[in-house]
């Protein structure tokens, strides 16, 4: 691997339960695990991932807690659930982690269960400020097809819903309106604001497809964190789309003129922010197969058509970072449907939802067997 690519963290959110329930332990796993931490509602749980480079080094760091989790769990008669949403039947009540959290107690107040799903959050490690923004407004402007990609959400409280992305659908985003940034000052101050006004409680109450990251938020960041993507159990299809954000960011450093959405749009920023916001909404709907509106010249597009072109325009920079035999699980995904929509196909010839996902964790076992 070249050694000029950029680091690369995970944020990891699971849910655990049995083959048709949800149950949440999240307070027990946190006491065991270093690298385990409570979510607000008890039945999903989170573990972070150390920066690395290397993806072959990166794989184990995203399966050996899940290795290490799934062995805690057997031991309870319980499992991981490869859902980003509650999928089995369960009543509409939140159930605490931490009834001392007076965070979590907003959280519950004003969001209830809408709250609990769970994702994977990629965070890139990007030092120079003035690249950082711009990766962040490209990312934006892009965010729905990695969502696409990753949707694995189309079922909550045991009946399929409208969505691919059920998760995206509820997540109550917040702010509502969030800008692209111009660069960090205008950041700092709409983040000073936003707290001073109350539409944030801190500064971890930015809930959007994409944020700054960094050891002092606002104002010492250091990476960008995409928010958007569903679960993804295949850790292959997750290096896939990391690999697929990195060469993105990769491609736009050495094009920052006509990749920069801020000096290459037709659209000011304040109106691919809202076209932004409006394919999000169409991807967690419709996932590949969504009309999308290019941020570069407004046309409307496929999604499966723009990852495709994505991918060509990827390819030379692919190959110049040694990351090409990364992609492949993207473009199965193109060709067989992302795990949303097979899930989906498995309804309608007429398995349940309960049925299905006891297939799903069965083939999430076999996979970390395999994987060892």
């Amino acid at each position: 691997m070249i050694i000029d690519n950029l680091y690369k963290g995970f944020e990891v959110e699971l849910f655990t339960g049995t083959l048709d329930s949800h149950i949440g332990v999240s307070d027990e796993i946190e006491k065991t695990f270093s690298n385990f931490v409570k979510e607000p509602d008890k039945r999903n749980v989170e573990y972070i991932t150390t920066p690395g480079k290397d993806y072959k080094g990166i794989y184990s760091k995203l399966l050996t807690p899940r290795i290490n989790l799934r062995k805690w769990l057997l031991k309870r008669d319980l499992t991981i659930i490869p859902s980003s949403t509650l999928c089995f039947r369960h009543n509409s009540r939140f159930q605490r982690s931490d009834i001392d959290n007076i965070y979590h107690q907003f959280i519950q107040d004003n969001y209830g269960i809408s709250i609990a799903t769970s994702s994977v959050h990629i965070n890139i490690g990007i030092d120079d400020l003035e690249q950082l923004f711009a990766a962040i407004r490209l990312v934006r402007c892009e965010a729905a097809l990695y969502l696409s990609i990753s949707a694995s959400s189309p079922f909550l409280n045991n009946e399929i819903t409208n969505n691919h992305s059920q998760r995206w659908i509820q997540f109550p985003k917040t702010p509502k309106e969030v800008p692209l940034f111009i660069n960090h000052e205008s950041y700092i101050k709409w983040i000073n604001r936003n707290i001073a006004n109350g539409n944030m409680q801190n500064i971890r109450h930015l809930w959007s497809s994409i944020r700054p990251n960094g050891p002092d938020r606002p104002l010492i960041l250091d990476r960008l964190e995409l928010r958007i993507c569903d679960f993804v159990s295949d850790i292959n299809l997750l290096l896939g789309i990391t690999a697929l954000l990195e060469l993105r960011i990769l491609n736009l450093f050495e094009n920052i003129e006509t990749l920069d959405p801020m000096n290459s749009s037709i659209f000011s920023l304040d109106e691919l922010s809202k076209i932004c916001d409006q394919n999000e909404i169409e991807a967690a709907t419709n996932s590949l197969n969504s009309e999308l509106i290019h941020w570069k010249d407004g046309r409307k597009i496929i999604c499966t058509e723009w990852i495709e072109n994505l991918l060509a325009d990827l390819s030379r920079t692919a190959e110049k970072f040694n990351m090409k035999h990364l992609l492949k699980p993207i473009y199965r995904v193109l060709e067989e449907g992302n795990q949303s929509m097979k899930w989906r196909k498995q309804y309608d010839k007429g398995l349940s939802i309960e049925e299905i996902m006891k297939f799903a964790i069965h083939d999430m076992e076999k996979c970390e067997k395999e994987s060892i």
